[in-house]
């Protein structure tokens, strides 16, 4: 879930009815916003701080995932965006971990996204203050632009504190899970090898799941179940 999209269900009393109805654990939540300027605006303040007392009170367990709105991407200022951003969300993550919410920092890959390229990664991923702000990588957007997540992952391993995978075709087509050239296998492995134990999340994003998508979601589940599973658990 989205904090934008919470709406009624910031109410933890109706989102853990939600919950339990599904027997489902809350493992993040997303704070969506812009991060344009050097110190966040007090829209942006206000919302911080409404999802971290949010969590911290009811779901101490969730991570807060950090990730910008993909608004535009224009060269000649990138770097201020991007230094811009890197301010805001550290100081964020500051505030929630002192409140004892974990934060994790996640990156997307559409055109007006400001961190979507290795180079881009490459001057992210050093300056996010790992004391108190982790990395999601999600394997499919680092795919579409032609990144190698296994050897990002296995450079940036300590980084990394909650996971995203979804599957691609070659053509850059989203595909569904485990019928793209994504290698879930050795992401896998190596995050068992290195004693990852946070949340790996599932995303589907092929054309069928917006169409069927209970029947991908119950398939995404067989392919984690006969595939993924038995690395997990050491089969």
């Amino acid at each position: 879930p989205i904090d934008k999209f919470l709406y009624s269900h910031y109410d933890a009393t109706r989102l853990s009815a939600a919950l339990e109805s599904g027997n489902i654990e809350l493992s993040s939540v997303v704070l969506l916003d812009d991060w344009l300027n050097p110190q966040e605006t007090e829209a942006e303040r206000q919302a911080a701080d409404k999802l971290i007392d949010f969590l911290a009170e009811n779901f101490p367990k969730a991570v807060m995932m950090l990730c910008q709105m993909p608004t535009t991407r224009d060269e000649e200022t990138l770097i201020e965006r991007q230094d811009n951003l890197i301010s805001c969300i550290n100081e964020i993550s500051r505030r929630a971990v002192a409140k004892g919410v974990v934060c994790s920092y996640h990156p997307n890959s559409p055109e007006s996204s400001i961190w979507r390229t290795q180079s881009d990664y490459d001057r992210l991923l050093p300056m996010l203050d790992s004391k108190v702000l982790g990395w999601t990588p999600d394997v499919g957007h680092m795919v579409y632009t032609d990144m190698n997540p296994i050897h990002m992952m296995r450079e940036h391993r300590s980084l990394i504190n909650h996971v995203h995978y979804k599957d691609m075709n070659a053509d850059k087509s989203w595909a569904l899970m485990g019928e793209g050239i994504v290698d879930f296998k050795t992401i896998t492995e190596d995050l068992v090898n290195s004693g990852f134990e946070g949340w790996i999340i599932v995303e589907d994003e092929c054309e069928r799941a917006v169409e069927d998508p209970n029947q991908v979601t119950l398939e995404c589940g067989d392919y984690s179940k006969e595939t993924l599973l038995p690395i997990i658990a050491g089969l």
